[in-house]
């Protein structure tokens, strides 16, 4: 197999790795697309960017009960060397067919081993070839804190992804892995550092993956500890990947995860980092679950507005949020044209952005509900 194949073989690998594929929310979808092993991220400086999204091997010793990599799977294994990767990226962005880089890498001879490679891969690309931009890398389970250390001056971005949704959850998934030591201490030593960095070196953010379903975790343990991480350890985003089936895998025989489970997670996500919900406020049933046939935010509206709406002309900007069809753009823009005069009628919203009929069973409209066609429950 020439370097070409195993740069292709291990692009499609990617796509299959334990981090699954990009699991994107509606509104990340507006803003990005996905095709292949090319996948594009919202640059914060300069938009949308593609990106090479490829492994340092596709070999594993680990046994994680639903990844295609898993020991022991009939599975072709490919490896690139430091060199031969950096090499390939370098040619590829050359050619402007890629401006960032997203590297994994499966684990052989222990993770402080696997994360030596990919750290010596993009050390190539930052020094050899004098790559400036994009980077987005994994850190291994087991890696140590010098190479972490190394990682946060080398890359853009970091994924230790937790996998489980807790302590509990995780051996159920992945038996080789502790998720205090190995993913969990990792993740606040991270943030620990990156406190203590010199002005001119940007910390790069941080993220994390769970894989949703097949340890029976609930909703609210997925979201109680996304919440934790984003208070307490400074986490730019969390991932939900909803569980597929893999043959010849351990868990080949298990079901697979409603996709609207996964949807459902990221709404109930966006609420916690942008609309100041609490995990306490969220609607979940008796089990801890979310209810799939509606948004976690009309349900919530349902319960505390139908009977009680809000004024949209005196409403705080944490009260506009709660509204059904109001977001942070959309709550700024009332509260700038307030400034002006009182919002009186339905076109005046419909300027704005609101979605006016989504919006009108749980406000007042200067002392008056607005008329609305009552839409349709779910999304």
């Amino acid at each position: 197999m020439d370097i070409h194949q195993k740069v292709a073989n291990l692009e499609k690998a990617a796509v299959l790795d334990c981090e699954g594929p990009p699991r994107l929310s509606r509104e990340e979808r507006k803003a990005q697309f996905i095709e292949h092993s090319r996948v594009t991220v919202t640059h914060p400086q300069r938009g949308r960017i593609p990106v090479m999204r490829t492994m340092q091997t596709s070999a594993c010793e680990r046994n994680c009960h639903y990844c295609p990599f898993q020991a022991g799977r009939n599975y072709q294994r490919v490896t690139l060397k430091p060199e031969e990767l950096a090499s390939a990226f370098d040619q590829m962005q050359q050619k402007k067919l890629v401006d960032g880089l997203f590297l994994s890498s499966g684990i052989i001879g222990g993770g402080v081993k696997a994360m030596d490679k990919m750290l010596d891969t993009v050390d190539i690309i930052r020094r050899k070839h004098q790559y400036s931009g994009y980077i987005h890398l994994k850190i291994m389970p087991g890696a140590e804190n010098s190479q972490i250390e190394q990682a946060i001056r080398l890359a853009d971005r970091l994924s230790i992804n937790l996998e489980g949704a807790n302590e509990k959850r995780l051996p159920l998934l992945a038996p080789k892995k502790d998720f205090a030591q190995e993913l969990l201490a990792p993740m606040v030593w991270v943030h620990q550092r990156r406190s203590t960095l010199a002005p001119w070196i940007r910390p790069p953010s941080v993220t994390t993956q769970f894989v949703v379903g097949p340890a029976n975790e609930s909703d609210q343990e997925l979201l109680v500890t996304a919440d934790k991480l984003y208070r307490e350890v400074g986490l730019s985003r969390a991932y939900y990947s909803a569980f597929s089936p893999i043959r010849n895998t351990t868990f080949e025989d298990k079901s697979k995860t409603d996709p609207l489970r996964e949807h459902r997670l990221y709404q109930a996500d966006w609420l916690l980092r942008f609309y100041n919900f609490t995990v306490d406020e969220l609607p979940f049933d008796t089990q801890g679950n979310l209810t799939l046939s509606r948004d976690p935010k009309l349900v919530w509206a349902e319960t505390h507005l139908r009977h009680q709406p809000l004024e949209i002309n005196r409403a705080t900007r944490s009260e506009l949020l709660r509204i059904p069809g109001i977001g942070p753009k959309t709550a700024e823009a009332i509260i700038q044209a307030r400034q002006t005069g009182q919002l009186r009628n339905r076109q005046q919203l419909g300027k704005l952005g609101i979605q006016i009929d989504r919006a009108a069973p749980f406000m007042l409209l200067a002392g008056r509900r607005p008329d609305f066609q009552l839409s349709l429950p779910g999304f």
